[in-house]
């Protein structure tokens, strides 16, 4: 019954070719731009942006000149860690073909695996500027809403990661490989909770509270919203194809089981803040924040 009502309400749902969405922004015949590509580097300048903003706040843990060398970092770690852990955790079998991993263009990124490379990327650049590499942190992680945003728009506008068969107002019929049936746009679902809302609430905590004094507050806030958004549109995407039929498809999501340690060690950070929290001396200004 159910089968036959999503079968009929392709009449009314919008199709995906209808919104004329090509995954190639430009094509200069030997080389194509994609969206996808575009969408990493513009989600990175804008938290470049951002995060000089923040540092500009008395009390930064860093000063302009560190910010420019951990945008390097943090971007090398998005690359790596995020092709990595794709592997790792998504396709196992690329480690048989080692030169597959580096075919970026194929597709296949891990936020998993490049929030871990981040993070591995921002220990060493604090060790080696000597700054207090949990505050940094605090400060990087304020910016990552604006990449998860571009990231998933540009699922959405490739056509992947769509999500489960839906009879909704506004499910989307994604003919690329989803099959003649309406599906949530799980990708928008994604942009709107991983992109906006969690950039609302760092927002609100940063500058409307002192969690910006209390290590490792703002970066466990982070974790508790990232993962709470995964794990519940995650029960509106369809599962990952190479899981089909195994218990991370018929039980729990692979991207369910990675956020658990995400939430767990957010809840840590967040209820072991306040003892971190000491007299900090700004690197970017004048003003002492006691």
């Amino acid at each position: 019954m159910a089968a036959t009502a999503l079968a009929a309400s392709t009449q009314t749902h919008l199709r995906f070719e209808q919104l004329h969405l090509n995954p190639v922004a430009l094509s200069l015949g030997f080389f194509d731009i994609k969206w996808y590509s575009i969408a990493y580097i513009t989600g990175i300048l804008i938290g470049w942006w951002y995060l000089l903003k923040l540092i500009a706040q008395p009390g930064s843990p860093m000063a302009r000149r560190h910010a420019d060398d951990l945008v390097f970092y943090a971007t090398l770690g998005i690359i790596l860690g995020g092709r990595l852990g794709y592997a790792l955790f998504y396709a196992p079998e690329m480690f048989l073909h080692p030169l597959n991993i580096l075919r970026l263009w194929d597709g296949g990124m891990s936020f998993h695996g490049g929030m871990i490379g981040t993070s591995l990327g921002i220990i060493l650049f604090a060790r080696n500027h000597k700054l207090n590499w949990l505050r940094v942190h605090d400060y990087l992680a304020c910016c990552v809403p604006f990449g998860l945003f571009f990231g998933r728009i540009a699922n959405f506008v490739n056509g992947e990661l769509w999500g489960k068969p839906s009879n909704v107002p506004w499910a989307i019929i994604f003919t690329r490989g989803g099959g003649d049936i309406p599906r949530h746009p799980s990708q928008l679902y994604e942009a709107s909770l991983e992109g906006i809302a969690l950039f609302a609430v760092l927002w609100f905590f940063f500058w409307r509270t002192k969690a910006r004094y209390e290590p490792g507050k703002l970066v466990g806030i982070f974790l508790i919203g990232y993962g709470l958004a995964r794990f519940t549109v995650e029960f509106f995407r369809e599962p990952d194809s190479q899981f089909a039929g195994t218990f991370f498809a018929t039980t729990i999501h692979m991207g369910q089981v990675l956020t658990l340690p995400m939430i767990l060690g957010g809840v840590y950070l967040v209820a072991t803040a306040k003892g971190r929290r000491t007299r900090v001396e700004s690197i970017a200004g004048t003003e002492s924040v006691a």
